[in-house]
């Protein structure tokens, strides 16, 4: 990384007053670790205050989906900024724009959700999504149907119950959690399955049995709903093996516990078909919405809450009154407006079907280039999401020390080479997220970094 400019004010106070998440707080205060100052973007590149571009193969954190720079959403924000900066949407208030995206959510969700309860970022929305499990059990007088399933490895937040919900040491250790109402199982991780005999519809299989252990330890009249995402994100992006959520919700319906589809990262496209719910067959009676919502130009999270959940959600108000969740911020206005243009510009530049389509290429790409490679045990992805795994030994799936670093070293080195990737927790694992507006070309320019990064640290 590029060495801040000398005697930098701003360097200095970014290294003195800002609390960056998910940084080793220790190297950065003490100057061990650079900074990088990001001062404009557009299309899929981002530009530093040093005048340094890069494509940026993550698109953030999975969320700029359209792209950098695209005005109409900008404009969006102004003219709703002038018009009206906020108002709460508390007792029936509403704007034009929190309205309209709330209708142009629920033709893009599942048949059956057509009620949207808005937040700011996916951990609120999945907070919500417990709470409103939680209540709909309650006014279903089961009020010891509580205990929610998440998976190893998942990733739904870092609050103190979507924090317990996610399933990745780093986001438990030292912060007293899981909390007890949070039980993980089997994550469907097909590369790192035990028994490497298991085809995929057997491990599938066996994913499905787990779970059935799991419910039968616990009690299934104690267990209120299952979240997961419909591919692995921050885990490592693992698409399921063949016949995963058919067999899981067999489970789940057998027991009577409620689905949470966290769609953070796949919805609106990403999988390349609009909700990945629909790309594998999912029913689910929640649904959590972020990232994809607004392609991140403003912050807005959403809940979509399936017609059979809202019916018992509006008895229990007429047995006790308006329900009592609400944020400050539920369906802020310049959040809503953009999600609309977002939305809009999804559909008009066919956003969706080029996900699909650029992503398999990049897919096959990184395939071709690197699917030989002594250390690389494995290219997995799914519409625009790949990633590659890096392995001593892939005959015997033998990882890497942790303390060696492999992943960040070839991160780092792709950032020389001006290509953005993630090195994923728990793993050597090479993460790829890019936004939607991709091209053949630009994803080609991907995998001929990400092979020379390789070749760098591993030979």
């Amino acid at each position: 990384m590029n060495k801040p400019i000398a005697n930098d004010t701003l360097t200095q106070w970014d290294h003195d007053h800002f609390f960056h998440p998910s940084t080793h707080l220790g190297q950065f205060a003490r100057r061990e670790m650079g900074n990088r100052i990001i001062k404009t973007a557009n299309g899929v590149h981002i530009t530093d205050r040093e005048g340094r571009s890069s494509l940026d193969a993550f698109a953030g954190l999975y969320c700029v989906n359209v792209g950098y720079g695209r005005t109409e959403i900008a404009d969006a924000i102004a003219a709703q900024a002038q018009e009206l900066a906020y108002y709460h949407s508390y007792v029936g208030h509403g704007t034009e724009a929190s309205i309209t995206l709330s209708r142009m959510v629920a033709e893009r969700a599942p048949e059956g959700m057509n009620h949207v309860y808005y937040g700011m970022s996916g951990s609120d929305a999945n907070e919500t999504n417990i709470k409103l499990v939680w209540y709909y059990n309650n006014i279903l007088g089961r009020p010891q149907k509580k205990k929610i399933i998440s998976r190893w490895r998942g990733y739904h937040g870092s609050g103190l119950m979507t924090g317990s919900l996610t399933g990745l040491d780093l986001f438990h250790k030292k912060f007293d959690l899981p909390l007890s109402q949070v039980v993980h199982t089997e994550a469907p991780y097909f590369f790192r399955r035990a028994d490497r005999t298991m085809s995929e519809a057997a491990f599938s299989a066996d994913c499905a049995q787990k779970l059935e252990e799991l419910i039968a330890r616990e009690g299934a009249d104690t267990i209120a709903a299952f979240i997961g995402e419909p591919v692995l994100g921050t885990g490592g992006i693992v698409p399921p093996p063949a016949g995963y959520w058919e067999a899981i919700q067999k489970v789940l319906q057998k027991h009577d516990i409620l689905l949470i589809a966290d769609e953070v990262v796949t919805g609106f496209g990403r999988l390349g078909t609009m909700m990945g719910s629909d790309h594998y067959g999912m029913k689910p009676d929640l649904i959590t919405i972020a990232k994809g919502l607004t392609s991140a130009y403003a912050p807005l999270s959403g809940s979509i809450v399936s017609d059979h959940m809202w019916q018992v959600l509006e008895q229990g108000t007429d047995e006790f009154g308006p329900i009592g969740h609400g944020w400050t911020y539920s369906a802020h206005p310049i959040g809503a407006a953009a999600g609309v243009a977002n939305l809009k510009l999804i559909d008009s530049l066919d956003l969706v079907s080029n996900a699909g389509q650029v992503g398999a290429h990049l897919n096959r790409a990184m395939a071709g280039a690197l699917g030989d490679h002594p250390n690389v045990g494995e290219i997995r992805g799914e519409g625009m999401l790949c990633a590659v795994e890096l392995v001593q030994d892939r005959d015997d799936r033998v990882l890497f020390d942790a303390a060696a670093k492999v992943g960040p070293k070839i991160v780092a080195a792709m950032l020389d080479r001006g290509v953005i990737a993630r090195a994923m927790p728990q793993g050597d694992i090479i993460g790829f997220a890019p936004p939607f507006s991709l091209t053949r070309d630009q994803a080609d320019e991907i995998v001929k970094v990400t092979h020379a990064a390789i070749q760098e640290v591993l030979g």
